[in-house]
C-alpha cells in the first residue's frame, strides 16, 4: 500500500515522496512536466531529486526542510 510521506507545493511546482513498502517513490512535477521514479530508499530519492535539474532551487530546498521535518518527528521509515 503507497502512503505519502512529505509533499511539498510551491509555486514552481511540487515535489511527493511516498512509500511504497520498503521502496520510495518520489514525484516531481512543474509548469508543463512531470516525472515520477522509485528507489530503494528515502535516502536514495533525495540523491534521485538532487539530480533532476528541472526542480528549481526554491521547491528542492522546501521539499527538503518538508522531509527532513517528517524524518525528524517521525524517524527512518521503515525503521520501526
Amino acid at each position: 500500500m503507497v502512503q505519502h510521506y512529505s509533499d511539498t507545493r510551491t509555486s514552481d511546482g511540487r515535489v511527493r515522496f511516498l512509500l511504497d513498502g520498503k521502496a520510495a517513490v518520489l514525484l516531481t512535477e512543474g509548469p508543463g512536466w512531470q516525472q515520477q521514479d522509485q528507489f530503494a530508499s528515502v535516502h536514495d530519492a533525495v540523491l534521485g531529486l538532487a539530480l533532476i535539474s528541472r526542480v528549481p532551487q526554491p521547491l528542492y530546498d522546501q521539499a527538503l526542510d518538508d522531509l527532513y521535518h517528517q524524518l525528524y518527528f517521525f524517524g527512518q521509515p521503515g525503521a520501526a
